[in-house]
């Protein structure tokens, strides 16, 4: 059986934890900035948790991680 390919931009996006969960980036870090408060800011850096709604599709999309 021919190998998956793996999805670039899921790779460069997503890692898996050593139990297995899959590891994420906050959103609206980017721009717009000066809005948001120090304290939103800061807990944005932060990684989290994919949901559990996701997770099959993830696992899809980076098979050899």
């Amino acid at each position: 059986m021919p190998k998956i390919k793996t999805h670039s931009g899921a790779k460069k996006r997503f890692k898996v934890s050593k139990n297995g969960k899959i590891i994420r980036a906050h959103a609206n870090k980017s721009h717009i900035l000066n809005k948001k408060t120090t304290k939103r800011k800061r807990g944005l850096r932060q990684t989290t948790i994919a949901d559990k709604t996701n997770v099959a599709q993830l696992k899809r999309l980076i098979p050899y991680k």
